[in-house]
């Protein structure tokens, strides 16, 4: 194979018979310097890329797209009452730790009917806001009670939903197994297309100024 004239992406390949074979490789493909082997194996990890790109993306559509729903719902926590109560305050100012005891605290959790509590070991989780003089009793049903800790007063008894959207956003509502092999390796391959997507959009002014540069030193040698 030889090279026509001053262009190197212009190729003449010799065959037995005699005759010859004009190639025209696009540029930045010459055979000139080792350039090609560099190149091609380039383009094939930029080909594997953007096939891992396509077909990764019809695989992490549906549980991303209940990622990112769960998600955007946890984003408003703080700001729809639907999906988390807010947090009551204590009409009273008590300076140090309240006088009723964690027993009566209990006690009045306990006889509220929505809880469905039966035993101390049965709450989901005990919240205790002693800025606010507030505790909060959370059960499996996901029925929050919040609790004056002076006077034992129910403040607040409401449906609390944010646990359930953290639940579907990790995987562990539909099952354990669904949250390890399904979510946690989408989570894995969509840190894999970010990384790559980035790499996607630089790369061609990366290989522009490297064109840039080689045509620089040319015209420089060539001087």
């Amino acid at each position: 194979m030889v090279n026509v004239g001053k262009d190197p992406t212009l190729f003449v390949r010799k065959k037995k018979s005699g005759a010859t074979k004009r190639l025209n490789f696009p540029e930045g493909l010459s055979l000139d310097r080792g350039e090609p082997l560099a190149t091609m194996g380039g383009m094939k990890i930029n080909k594997l890329i953007r096939d891992i790109h396509h077909w990764g993306s019809p695989i992490l559509m549906l549980p991303l797209g209940v990622i990112i729903i769960a998600g955007l719902f946890l984003m408003l926590k703080k700001d729809v009452d639907w999906i988390q109560p807010p947090t009551q305050r204590s009409a009273i100012a008590v300076d140090g730790p309240p006088d009723v005891t964690l027993a009566q605290l209990y006690e009045a959790a306990a006889a509220i009917e929505e809880l469905e509590i039966t035993a101390w070991d049965q709450f989901d989780r005990i919240d205790v806001k002693s800025d606010r003089g507030v505790i909060k009793f959370i059960a499996p049903n996901r029925w929050e009670a919040q609790i004056d800790m002076t006077t034992l007063e129910v403040l607040s008894l409401e449906y609390r939903r944010s646990d359930l959207f953290e639940q579907i956003h990790d995987g562990s509502f539909f099952a354990d197994w669904v949250k390890t092999f399904i979510f946690l390796p989408v989570g894995v391959v969509l840190l894999f297309l970010w990384l790559t997507g980035i790499w996607m959009f630089f790369e061609p002014y990366i290989k522009h100024y490297q064109r840039k540069k080689r045509r620089a030193a040319k015209a420089a040698a060539a001087e």
